[in-house]
């Protein structure tokens, strides 16, 4: 696991995880190499393993927030390990009732996310679950929604880091754990 704590050592390969996310050359776009964690998802054990280190990164919470979409494949579990709810920050107008946006940058263009006005109770620790961090713009996105409704981000946990598009920089106000770390 790699946390601001251990200055950011990866331990990803001592947990097992690795090898089981594949490359992908060129994917969603030419220059982009995408990180496939689909291997590591079909692996029960590998699957385990990575939601019990992210749950036990962040015992004291009272929600997870899970952004769409495979931070909804791993918030959820984590989530159940927890005993708390899911909240999940959506893609624009996927959300039926009143929503609070924010706008963010990627990798490779723009978008933006939105919560239920009613997700989050004033005061609320909640923990933001991804599986990729990146530029940091989703998660940084996440954590404004969070914190406009009252809520407190008591930390951001991915799968995977990205460490060369210094996504962590943009979250430098939360903790940040990741348990792989690519460059």
């Amino acid at each position: 696991m790699v946390t601001e704590a251990d200055g950011g050592q990866d331990k990803g390969d001592a947990l097992g995880l690795k090898p089981l996310v594949r490359d992908v050359p060129d994917f969603p776009q030419a220059g982009i190499l995408f990180r496939d964690i689909t291997p590591l998802l079909g692996n029960g054990q590998a699957l385990r393993t990575a939601v019990d280190a992210l749950a036990r990164a962040y015992p004291n919470i009272d929600s997870v927030v899970g952004i769409e979409s495979r931070g909804f494949i791993l918030g959820a579990p984590v989530a159940y390990a927890l005993g708390v709810g899911l909240v999940l920050v959506r893609k624009l107008g996927r959300l039926p009732r009143a929503t609070v946006r924010a706008d963010y940058a990627l990798e490779y263009g723009a978008n933006t996310v939105e919560m239920h006005t009613d997700a989050i109770l004033p005061g609320e620790r909640v923990l933001i679950i991804d599986d990729v961090l990146a530029t940091g713009g989703t998660a940084a996105a996440a954590a404004e929604l969070v914190e406009r409704l009252g809520g407190e981000v008591a930390g951001i946990a991915v799968l995977i880091e990205l460490v060369g598009l210094r996504g962590r920089e943009k979250l430098a106000d939360y903790p940040v754990t990741s348990l792989l770390k690519y460059e």
